[in-house]
């Protein structure tokens, strides 16, 4: 288990929840268009913010946004040393930096007590875009490993430990082996996730592949989704991949057959109004929704309720695998729906 590192009221590592981040794309000058992306992102869920801090005037645009959310606010700082100083002093709550890319080791020790000043913790962010030159020619996973330590026993070496760690790779299995390799060297928590990953289905299947191999290790405390375009997306698909490795079990899980010719009802219709009117239940549920009785009720016999079958108007309603009644197929949404509510609400 990772050692626990708390940012503002959040904790991460040391067995608490999985924390969803994300990250601002508005002109971080432009205060209330960010201001108002941030709380878009809070309200879909969003654990950790993150904004990218690359001037002066930056800073003083973030000013006024320290204080009004109750997520956690990361200053994102490459390059200028000075900035990430000046993030700690205004109250940002956390500081993602390459160490690599300030300068020399005395810029990263004026970075370290200006956040042992201000309890402000430190994400070391390797990818390999960001490598130093003398690590190029090494396999990619290993040099992200190598130039992570490194950075890790600079801060230790000024006594800083809130520490949090990331390898990114637009690579999926580059990152899973890094991050695999990291694991081994480190209890420090771990911030997963695949950078650059694209667009749309592309992007959320490549980060749920190397994100979620890596949950269903044990490995990582906190994830972000990297999607081009609104972030407010990335926190719905961030929480559809805890959800299917178990890492949050407190929703309404629907599961239902591909369907073939023995399905005689119009089974995705139901499963797509299900989804609608369940999609806000936080409590464990599992509700399935099947094609025909010969094989719905056994291999679907781990769901708390479900249907199956449709021919002649009626369907199966079975409960953890054993049927118990018919309903007429119209009756199937108003059913489910009252036996969903029973159970989250008792």
């Amino acid at each position: 288990m990772s050692k626990s590192v708390k940012i503002k009221n959040i904790i991460i590592g040391g067995g608490n929840p999985i924390a969803v981040q994300s990250m601002t794309n508005t002109d971080t000058i432009d205060t209330e268009a960010t201001a108002a992306q941030l709380f878009a992102l809070q309200n879909a869920g969003c654990d950790i913010a993150r904004l990218a801090v690359s001037s002066e005037a930056e800073v003083v645009a973030c000013k006024p946004l320290i204080g009004r959310f109750t997520m956690p606010l990361v200053a994102d700082i490459q390059f200028d040393y000075r900035l990430a100083v000046a993030c700690c002093e205004i109250g940002f709550d956390k500081i993602r930096f390459n160490p690599g890319n300030i300068g020399d080791e005395n810029n990263v020790k004026k970075v370290v007590d200006a956040c042992k000043m201000h309890g402000v913790p430190i994400r070391i962010g390797v990818n390999t875009g960001s490598l130093e030159k003398e690590l190029l020619g090494m396999e990619k996973s290993a040099a992200l490993v190598k130039s992570a330590l490194k950075h890790v026993r600079i801060l230790e070496k000024y006594g800083f430990y809130d520490i949090v760690i990331s390898v990114k790779s637009s690579d999926v299995g580059t990152m899973v082996n890094a991050y695999r390799q990291l694991a081994k060297e480190v209890d420090y928590p771990l911030h997963l996730g695949v950078t650059e990953s694209g667009t749309g289905d592309r992007g959320v299947v490549r980060s749920a592949v190397g994100i979620g191999a890596l949950l269903l290790d044990g490995i990582g405390d906190t994830v972000r989704v990297s999607l081009s375009g609104d972030p407010v997306n990335e926190i719905a698909a961030a929480k559809m991949v805890l959800q299917e490795v178990g890492a949050d079990k407190n929703y309404c899980e629907i599961i239902s057959c591909p369907t073939c010719s023995r399905c005689k009802y119009d089974l995705k219709a139901i499963v797509d109004r299900l989804k609608s009117e369940t999609e806000d239940i936080r409590k464990p549920v599992k509700v399935a929704v099947m094609g025909c009785v010969v094989n719905g009720p056994g291999e679907a016999s781990d769901a708390d309720f479900g249907v199956a079958g449709g021919a002649g108007g009626k369907a199966a309603l079975f409960v953890k695998g054993k049927v118990v009644r018919t309903v007429a197929t119209e009756e199937i949404i108003p059913t489910l729906l009252a036996l969903i509510h029973e159970k989250t609400n008792g």
